[in-house]
């Protein structure tokens, strides 16, 4: 299997590339957003900001946005996830816009939200089959879906209820870093991974 990194150029992707790289895995890292998509599993990574993620992500918008579109399945990690949606309040430019909605600030008087916590899964089965109870954070804002049936698992930080899992087709957002959530957070992601090719089936 080919897995993608798309590098927003914003941090270290040394943990998350640790974390994808199992036997028969080939694991790559890619600047350019059309280059990024000719693979067999997009993943857009959890460091930076918003507005600066979109605006290296601009050129190669559309043509990341169709390939998602017409099957290629993402994974999108912390911000890597509020990208898959239309705008968020952190910074100026547009998310790739497969699931609808926007990014908005967590509503909590303690911002970041950073630490442990736990999530509700929504439903039974799917994606969120192998979650572990209890997952890594670091994140100031939340996606706010227009359609909550995208959403496979919740978490609450204070009295803000938010999605920490959600599926559309074949993209896959993960509020949480499942590199950074010990073992039970890798054998998520490397079961998210493995199912990858059925998720078109499935949605």
């Amino acid at each position: 299997m080919r897995v993608t990194v798309f590098d927003y150029g914003a941090g270290n992707l040394h943990s998350l590339v640790k974390a994808l790289a199992e036997p028969g895995v080939d694991v790559t890292i890619e600047v350019d957003p059309v280059r990024a998509t000719q693979t067999d599993v997009l993943v857009l990574p959890g460091v930076g900001a918003f507005g600066a993620a979109a605006e290296r992500l601009a050129p190669g918008r559309a043509a990341m946005r169709d390939a998602i579109l017409g099957g290629l399945p993402v994974v999108g990690i912390c911000l890597g996830m509020q990208l898959l949606f239309e705008a968020s309040e952190e910074g100026a430019g547009a998310g790739l816009g497969v699931m609808a909605g926007h990014v908005g600030r967590l509503q909590a008087s303690r911002v970041p939200h950073i630490g442990w916590n736990t999530v509700e899964v929504s439903g039974a089965g799917g994606i969120a089959a192998s979650l572990p109870t209890t997952v890594y954070y670091a994140n100031s804002f939340v996606c706010r879906p227009v359609n909550e049936s995208v959403v496979a698992a919740w978490t609450t930080h204070e009295a803000d209820r938010f999605p920490a899992v959600v599926q559309a087709g074949t993209a896959v957002g993960i509020q949480f870093h499942p590199e950074k959530s010990s073992t039970p957070g890798v054998r998520f992601l490397r079961d998210l991974l493995a199912s990858a090719p059925t998720w078109r089936k499935s949605s």
